[in-house]
């Protein structure tokens, strides 16, 4: 008889809950109006396709599609797993990404926070138009700047010449390369990125500052106490973020940028895709299998650094 007086009270409290979660939407329809077409795009161009990743597991036959080409199993990642220059591409992918995490992660903080420290109106904003104007070139366009620069008869090697030095052929320097990317990332996005930081900034109580000046607090140390604490969630979420998409090393760019001599430090996961997609005999299994490994591999960095900051007592975004 108690069983069955629990089992009845359970079941009225999912209907409840139903009734209530139901009376909920009822109520705010016109904000799930607002969220639909945005739920509509997500479900047309990201869920539907998800279906393509059969690929991965199928050998491609252009006569029968995509849901009739022949299973293969795991025949397409064994045989990734056995090419040498997909490694050399998997290895300068984590070193580019990471290189790039570590060098420009910091840099629209730090760019935000100068910013933010500037009082006079009119050259702060001039500032931010100046460092935000780059994000809005294509890299194609930046591409050509650079090569411009830095070719044998660009701009650099032609000072190098006027001063008696030899030419220097920079974009040949498989060395070179990727500073070169750490520095044309830095110098394109810092300042789009510093954006979020200012608007985090400007919901700081500027009351806060007000009483630290008053108590005799300098600029570096209202800086540390009362700024870094009020932009670090933010920095703590992007940063989560950013380890997630770390095996998305910019193919715009180094698509852009590379040749083949550079191949050597400069290759990643996207420009291999991408070679023995187009510039090979397509084998669009074998490319399939590489987007869903590197897409697994993202995943795992993505739960791994949300669980290492939540360890060490940061709010994580799960």
């Amino acid at each position: 008889m108690n069983y069955k007086t629990v089992e009845s009270s359970g079941h009225r409290h999912t209907v409840n809950r139903k009734k209530s979660l139901i009376r909920e939407i009822a109520y705010y329809k016109y904000i799930y109006l607002l969220l639909l077409p945005g739920l509509i795009f997500y479900i047309i161009f990201s869920y539907i396709p998800m279906y393509g990743v059969t690929l991965a597991f199928k050998e491609y036959d252009y006569a029968k599609g995509i849901l009739h080409s022949p299973w293969v199993g795991l025949r397409n990642f064994e045989f990734i797993l056995m090419e040498p220059e997909f490694w050399q591409a998997f290895r300068n992918t984590i070193i580019i990404s990471f290189g790039k995490l570590i060098t420009g992660f910091p840099a629209p903080i730090i760019l935000a926070i100068l910013i933010n420290e500037l009082r006079e109106g009119r050259y702060k904003k001039s500032l931010q138009t100046i460092y935000t104007f780059p994000h809005f070139l294509s890299w194609v366009i930046v591409a050509g700047i650079i090569k411009n620069l830095f070719s044998s008869d660009g701009a650099i090697n032609n000072a190098l010449v006027a001063l008696g030095f030899q030419k220097y052929s920079f974009l040949a320097d498989a060395r070179l390369f990727r500073p070169l990317l750490y520095i044309s990332e830095i110098w394109k996005e810092s300042g789009w990125s510093s954006i979020i930081y200012l608007a985090a900034i400007s919901g700081i109580d500027p009351e806060l500052y007000e009483a630290a000046y008053i108590d005799g607090a300098n600029r570096w140390q209202r800086i540390r106490y009362i700024t870094w604490p009020g932009i670090k969630p933010t920095a703590v979420l992007l940063f989560v973020l950013a380890v997630g998409n770390c095996m998305n090393a910019g193919f715009d760019q180094i698509f852009n940028l590379y040749n083949p001599l550079v191949y050597e430090t400069g290759d990643i996961i996207d420009t291999y895709v991408y070679r023995i997609t187009f510039l090979t005999n397509p084998d669009f299994g074998i490319s399939t299998a590489v987007g869903l490994f590197k897409s697994v591999i993202n995943f795992v960095l993505l739960i791994s650094a949300d669980r290492f900051l939540k360890a060490i007592g940061e709010r994580g975004i799960y």
